[in-house]
């Protein structure tokens, strides 16, 4: 009996790439090329939650901490956001937004927008609750895996 070879990971792999590039040409369209799709995922956490910790916008992007504290170094010098110490423990180190993303904001919300109309097209609201499900429990399968 032969196996059949599952397509998921590579075209989740495949999918992800393309979107990134099809988001990065969505951001040069709105005339925001500064931010990369990586840069905005950090922005993206830190609107719903400012004044988090590294540790914590580490969590919530699932970015190693190198990588993050390199595109936190870059958006910081571009003036979007700061780093200041928190008040509990001096030993840890808080993300706060600066004014200058509030127009951003908006305007990364318009193209995040125009991606989910462009990834969901032609599918049903009851296909798009099951497929984000999936993608949960395939999330959650390979964090449990990342913790052992």
């Amino acid at each position: 009996m032969t196996k059949i070879q599952r397509e998921g990971g590579f075209f989740i792999a495949k999918i992800h790439h393309l979107a990134g590039r099809i988001f990065a040409r969505k951001l040069k369209e709105h005339h925001l090329d500064e931010i990369n799709p990586s840069q905005g995922r950090i922005l993206f956490v830190l609107w719903q939650n400012d004044d988090i910790s590294i540790q914590e916008l580490a969590n919530r992007t699932s970015l190693g901490k190198s990588t993050l504290t390199s595109m936190l170094d870059r958006l910081e010098k571009a003036g979007y956001l700061t780093r200041i110490l928190s008040r509990e423990d001096r030993r840890e180190t808080l993300i706060k937004l600066t004014a200058k993303t509030k127009v951003l904001h908006e305007v990364y919300v318009q193209v995040s927008n125009e991606m989910t109309e462009l990834f969901y097209s032609g599918f049903g609201t009851a296909e798009i609750n099951d497929f984000e499900s999936y993608l949960r429990r395939i999330f959650s399968n390979l964090t449990a895996f990342e913790k052992k």
